[in-house]
């Protein structure tokens, strides 16, 4: 019988979906973070520290496997990283303090629209057209979800989507990267880094001295930070890329519980309406590849049978 371990170790589509939730249960929970610390500090103050704690967080696991650790075989990569991510982060920090959190989650799901197009070319991916359509109609759903209400425009809608515009890129290199012999640890190491490095005059040039209260909720958001990208590579690693778009929008529903719990910002009925539509795509995509799978494993099989 396979092991918890072993299962969760291994690749497939499972495995995958698995990760990627984990994704959305942790980064809804950093994203409720981003926005009480955000309130008070600047969103380039913010991602520095993120960043930063990240560093401390993993630097003990860097130095217990040596100096081997340390040896990056993608610098120019883990640069091009570390701009993308110090941009993405300092954006979605300003902007999840200045939106509601589900607002701030239903336009971070414009992702798919960038991201399958950018693994199709870059990495060579097959993107069916029911991966396409799961991922329209849910983004169909956030449409309904986002109705107008007839509220003013904030124009800090922009910044969250530059930084979907950012994580999309760097969805597809981290998917690269993990083709490659680079460690897992090794890219968490230099994301946070290098980030933190990048980020750090612009945390100075809006700095605001943070309190204890804040530093402790500051130094949390790191430690989730690194959770986020250690389950976003696993996720990667163990399926396609664009295989796994669909169940970003369970962070959709996770951001409203958030929202509610801790903000008291209650989900209009367009919101709840969306949610219907999103969720039932999700599941969808999940019947769909898993059956896929199968195909392909019992494919393989016979292959290998007829060539014995």
């Amino acid at each position: 019988m396979e092991t918890q371990e072993s299962w969760f170790n291994s690749k497939g589509y499972l495995q995958g979906i698995f990760w990627m939730v984990m994704v959305c249960v942790v980064s809804s929970m950093n994203d409720a973070l981003t926005k009480h610390v955000g309130s008070h500090l600047s969103g380039a103050e913010v991602a520095f520290f993120r960043f930063f704690f990240s560093t401390l967080v993993l630097l003990p696991f860097m130095l217990v496997r040596g100096k081997s650790a340390f040896i990056t075989h993608y610098p120019g990569a883990q640069c091009i990283r570390a701009v993308l991510l110090v941009v993405a982060m300092t954006a979605w920090s300003y902007g999840v303090a200045s939106l509601p959190l589900t607002l701030a989650t239903t336009i971070s799901f414009t992702t798919p629209f960038f991201i399958l197009p950018l693994a199709k070319v870059f990495l060579k991916e097959h993107v069916g057209w029911q991966r396409w359509a799961a991922t329209i109609l849910g983004f169909l759903g956030i449409i309904v979800s986002i109705h107008p209400t007839g509220n003013a425009f904030n124009p800090m809608a922009f910044a969250l989507i530059i930084s979907t515009l950012m994580f999309a890129s760097l969805d597809v290199i981290n998917k690269k990267l993990l083709t490659g012999d680079e460690s897992l640890l090794c890219m968490l190491f230099y994301s946070g880094l290098g980030t933190a490095v990048l980020g750090f005059v612009p945390a100075v040039l809006t700095w605001q001295t943070p309190t204890l209260h804040e530093l402790f909720f500051l130094l949390l958001l790191g430690a989730g930070g690194s959770l986020i990208l250690f389950c976003l590579l696993k996720a990667f690693a163990a399926t396609e890329v664009s295989a796994l778009q669909s169940f970003r929008y369970t962070e959709f529903v996770l951001s409203a519980m958030v929202g509610i719990i801790i903000f008291q910002e209650f989900p209009t009925i367009s919101t709840l309406l969306g949610a219907t539509i999103i969720v039932p795509s999700t599941f969808y995509i999940a019947i769909y590849e898993t059956r896929q799978q199968s195909k392909k494993a019992i494919q393989e099989k016979f292959a290998l049978q007829n060539a014995a």
